[in-house]
């Protein structure tokens, strides 16, 4: 049978993998009729200015008047950005995808004078609003959130500005989004079989799990080749952005662009830096890991492409996506019948788009809560075992996403970046613990241990060394350098080669990973990777330990969204993040799979 050599159409893939958008509007034109509608309502916002520190029901009014605009604007982004991602090469949708975000950038445009006007208030007027006044009761946190804002409030003009730079601050990732899924032309190579393909995102993580390590680094060296190509664009780009947040970060008054990122969550830069020192004083499992892969791989040099390959012989299953929603049921049957109940509601009406297809964005993502509506799910399935927890973990954000959406009020129907990664490594954690418990060969359970490890490492580790990549980089550029694609490298190079031990031997192309990763464009983002990895490993040994009382507990966190701040929803959970506690016990932990591990193989 003769091996495809370009990806398929989207509408050559059966319906029912892929997403409804249909749930959201029934048709491109119902969508331009939702746009006109909004777009015509947002000046009227315009009429409350002045008008808000007159009384309390000012402001109640036009609270509800903006929860109205905010939800349809909400729903128009999802659909064109749903839309716009199921096929990037459709330049309608990326129309109707800017067209929004422009009509957003106007919105927050318009409202920037709340703020300002609000905070001429005394806060204490405002609390006693909030006990007083039924309209206002449920912004009770709201308030307090915004009052804690106001050492970086600017003036109403002021602030206008600032949201009239959010588009611009935007092309340095919109173009690299759409530079590197578009695009970026990639090379073929050889399968090992004699079959030429062409690289792809998703190929490219697929052929780090082969067997074949002729493949795997052919694999690896093609994919890198447009990436080193156009190093000096992607630099470019990166220091767009980087400039981008830095600008904002100084005009409101902040010390750092690292500290307005986490101001915004109301987590104090030193859980950042607790993280970061916590890790570097325990690279001693990292470097034993290492140490191992190089061992029972019997090579010379351990390469990056090495990193992902399976070291024990094990013939790894392949799972079609149909088996994998079965075993990630099973596995998170300890969560109770409720959340299972809208687990198969997701699956079973088109709440995900399964496949890889031609100009389909890569990777996966959850879309995260949209008032009234369901949340969606990408993937890009390759019959892996990676893929099936790859569906744990963004299923994870679907529910958290669909419990907040639909146990919380509009003001608070989200929850905080910091929150985020909690829900979805916790459900990556269920599947491993269900395929171990299941495992009856000493053969699995390696298999199962090292992909623990490499949670661990690509999770836990591997965002850290990102985060402490952000934090230089941004250190660089706020002291007044200007950086190309030599210093991007050579730090980046530093700090993979630290993290990951001596035995390690960092190729060229490894060098240039910078430019490949679309969280460099999130703004200190990717440290929650590794704070919700440590936070998630330890609820699921309480709910392990303790049963009902901590899953209770649990499904309270996902139904929190952000109606407290992201701390106090972890503490209540049972987490403290201010504590050393989580990432010391993921370490431990990693070190006892180590253990084990040894056990085994001696």
């Amino acid at each position: 049978m003769a091996v495809p050599t370009s990806l398929p159409l989207r509408d050559e893939i059966e319906a029912k993998y892929r997403w409804n958008l249909c749930d959201i509007y029934k048709s491109d034109e119902k969508w331009e009729a939702a746009f006109h509608l909004v777009e015509e309502k947002i000046p009227g916002l315009k009429n409350f200015e002045g008008t808000l520190i007159e009384d309390a029901e000012k402001i109640i009014r036009y609270l509800k008047a903006e929860e109205e605009i905010g939800i349809i604007l909400e729903q128009l982004h999802l659909y064109a950005m749903l839309s716009k991602d199921s096929d990037m090469n459709l330049t309608k949708y990326q129309s109707m995808d800017s067209r929004v975000k422009t009509l957003i950038t106007n919105f927050s445009s318009v409202t920037s004078f709340f703020k300002p006007e609000i905070l001429k208030l005394e806060k204490e007027i405002v609390e006693k609003w909030c006990k007083e006044i039924d309209g206002l009761k449920k912004y009770s946190h709201f308030f307090d959130d915004l009052f804690r804002e106001k050492p970086h409030t600017l003036s109403s003009g002021e602030e206008k500005i600032i949201a009239l730079t959010t588009e611009l601050t935007n092309i340095p990732y919109n173009t690299f989004s759409l530079f590197t899924d578009a695009d970026l032309q990639f090379p073929k190579i050889d399968d090992g079989s004699g079959n030429e393909i062409e690289i792809s995102h998703g190929r490219f993580y697929s052929a780090l799990y082969s067997g074949n390590r002729t493949f795997r680094e052919e694999a690896y060296r093609a994919y890198y080749k447009p990436f080193i190509q156009y190093a000096n664009t992607f630099s470019s780009l990166l220091m767009g952005n980087i400039k981008g947040n830095v600008f904002t970060a100084q005009v409101k008054k902040f010390n750092s662009a690292r500290e307005a990122s986490l101001f915004r969550n109301n987590i104090s830069v030193k859980v950042y830096d607790n993280l970061v020192d916590a890790v570097n004083q325990n690279f001693e499992p990292m470097h034993r890991w290492t140490a191992l892969k190089k061992k029972i791989l019997n090579v010379d040099k351990l390469h990056p492409f090495d990193t992902y390959v399976n070291i024990f012989p094990y013939e790894e299953k392949k799972y079609s996506y149909d088996e994998a929603l079965q075993i990630v049921k099973k596995a998170l049957q300890p969560l109770g019948k409720n959340y299972l109940d809208v687990l198969e509601k997701a699956f079973s009406q088109r709440w995900i788009d399964v496949f890889e297809t031609r100009f389909k964005r890569s990777g996966a993502y959850s879309s995260g809560t949209t008032f009234g509506v369901h949340p969606y799910v990408l993937l890009n399935w390759n019959n892996l075992l990676n893929d099936v927890f790859t569906l744990a973990h963004e299923m994870g954000h679907n529910m958290h996403s669909y419990y907040t959406g639909t146990s919380q009020p509009y003001v608070y129907a989200n929850y905080s970046i910091f929150l985020a990664e909690v829900a979805s490594t916790f459900n990556e954690s269920l599947l491993l613990e269900y395929l171990l418990e299941r495992s009856d060969s000493k053969e699995e359970k390696l298999f199962l241990y090292e992909k623990y490890l490499n949670n661990v490492t690509t999770t836990f580790y591997r965002q850290t060394m990102f985060a402490e990549y952000e934090t230089e980089i941004y250190k660089l550029v706020e002291e007044g350098n200007s950086l190309t694609s030599v210093e991007f490298r050579n730090l980046y190079k530093k700090l993979y080669q630290k993290y990951w031990g001596s035995e390690m031997s960092v190729d060229l192309e490894e060098e240039y990973t910078w430019a490949r990763i679309p969280h460099f464009y999130y703004n200190f983002y990717v440290y929650q990777y590794a704070t919700g990895f440590a936070a998630s490993e330890l609820l699921v040994q309480k709910v392990r330990r303790e049963g009902e009382g901590a899953v209770k507990k649990y499904l309270r966190f996902l139904n929190s969204g952000s109606s407290s701040y992201s701390l106090d929803i972890l503490k209540d959970a049972g987490v403290d993040m201010t504590s050393s506690e989580p990432v010391t016990a993921t370490i431990t932990k990693m070190s006892f799979i180590l253990d084990e591990i040894e056990k085994l193989i001696n």
